[in-house]
């Protein structure tokens, strides 16, 4: 019998960091076996969350001594967890096998990879392209990479999914010199849940997903559309980066490009919010982490939202978030050609609102979707299920979405990244090199500057 392995599944946000703990042998389905999370990284106290088995071992446990960063989280985490007596997995670092990363933007990456010096250099050089997404990552991954030694760090990436969205979708109407140089097209982000949900709905549709026509939403303070065409990504709502598209707690979502020059003065200047290693634009501040239904509620929790109708700001900003999502559903009907297997909600908004789930099927009703009163009312339990109104002329669905074990599912089947030498990225402390590519010729050179990796430039 294969041996099983520890499989990290990694998710570090601006403000949390998230742990799954799967215990897989090659080529099958990973077993949970922990999940463990701090929250308020960015709104002290940080919070410790812990579940064990089946068992809740704490809930918003506040945290003392200093966590203030991911890498604080992180160590914490593996602190928690190789303390734990009754946690029989992990008894030390040597015991975690593969650590998988979710990273939200890998260029034209179209699988995960094993974090060697390469693939470290070339997310990093993605960083002004999504330098509110990349960084936390890359902070951990550096941390992993001196901590644990022993571990496989494999980069799973949200864009992956998106590689197969077909030429005249990406493409933007610009300079194509200028865009090729510089990386200037569609990429699409939320493509791990999207791989989850797709295989699951085309499962419970049983169908082969190679058969499977879908439109995707994933709904939640980040929020896209996807339209899948016999199994793969054919168009997405998000684009150059996670900012295009549907509205979230504090994105804006598309908007006329030259709003932004009208809405404020400094807007091409860096943020004071910026960092050594984080580099924003005001613009990007404003349109990123000002804007969306909390600029027009002063709240991100859309529970809030759509339990307060009576208040007009509440119900603009519910109304132009259903708007904003049907104009991509009716986008993407007609992309399909009308083929579509089942109209699939997801995230967190997706899968517990079921007001804005008949909102939006009322309002898209000419399409041939209709939720049943009494099943969309009900709790969503399982994996997939089924909210639709019996005789409507398309299937409309829910699914709890699942991106770590999909990480983690990554790793069990893919023969490299579960067996896989682990690559060589020697980080703080020890030298790494970087490989520029100088035309005709590949040149390495050591890049080492006060104890820490600086840019490839």
């Amino acid at each position: 019998m294969a041996k099983s392995k520890i499989i990290l599944s990694i998710n570090a946000g601006s403000s949390s960091v998230k742990v799954s703990i799967y215990l897989s042998s090659f080529r099958q389905e990973p077993e949970p076996i922990a999940e463990i999370q701090i929250s308020g990284l960015t709104a002290p106290p940080p919070r410790l969350k812990y579940i064990r088995g089946p068992e809740t071992i704490c809930k918003d446990k506040e945290l003392s001594g200093e966590v203030n960063s991911q890498k604080d989280a992180l160590e914490r985490i593996l602190d928690e967890l190789i303390n734990d007596k009754s946690f029989q997995a992990i008894n030390k670092k040597e015991d975690i096998n593969v650590a998988c990363h979710r990273v939200v933007h890998g260029g034209d990456y179209d699988c995960p990879k094993i974090i060697n010096d390469e693939t470290y250099n070339y997310i990093q050089a993605l960083s002004d392209l999504a330098p509110l997404h990349n960084a936390p990552a890359l902070e951990i991954v550096k941390f992993c990479i001196k901590e644990l030694p022993q571990t496989r760090n494999v980069a799973a990436f949200d864009s992956q999914f998106h590689q197969t969205i077909p030429a005249h979708i990406r493409t933007y109407p610009i300079n194509q010199e200028i865009a090729k140089s510089n990386k200037l097209r569609k990429y699409g982000f939320h493509g791990i849940s999207y791989s989850f949900i797709t295989r699951s709905a085309a499962r419970f549709l049983g169908k082969k997903e190679s058969e499977t026509n879908l439109i995707l939403l994933h709904l939640g303070s980040g929020a896209s559309a996807c339209a899948i065409r016999n199994g793969k990504s054919w168009d997405t709502s998000m684009g150059l980066t996670p900012l295009a598209g549907l509205p979230g707690a504090t994105r804006s979502g598309s908007v006329d490009p030259s709003l932004v020059f009208h809405y404020a003065s400094d807007v091409g200047k860096l943020s004071p919010n910026s960092t050594e290693s984080l580099h924003i634009s005001r613009a990007e501040e404003i349109l990123n982490k000002q804007s969306g239904w909390k600029s027009l509620t002063g709240t991100t929790d859309f529970g809030t939202i759509a339990s307060s109708q009576d208040d007009p700001t509440m119900k603009l900003a519910f109304d132009i978030f259903v708007d904003r999502v049907c104009g991509f559903v009716g986008s993407y009907y007609v992309t399909l050609r009308g083929n579509v297997d089942a109209l699939v909600f997801a995230g967190g908004i997706g899968e517990k609102s079921d007001l804005l789930r008949r909102r939006v099927t009322e309002d898209i009703a000419c399409l041939g979707f209709a939720v049943d009163e009494k099943k969309n009312s009900m709790k969503i339990e399982d994996v997939v299920q089924d909210v639709g109104k019996d005789g409507a002329r398309h299937r409309t669905l829910v699914c709890q979405t699942d991106e770590q074990v999909e990480m983690a599912r990554h790793c069990a089947m893919d023969d490299t990244l579960f067996n896989g030498t682990a690559g060589s990225c020697r980080i703080h402390g020890y030298v790494i090199t970087v490989i520029l590519k100088i035309s005709p010729m590949l040149k390495v050179c050591p890049r080492f500057v006060d104890g820490s990796l600086k840019g490839s430039g």
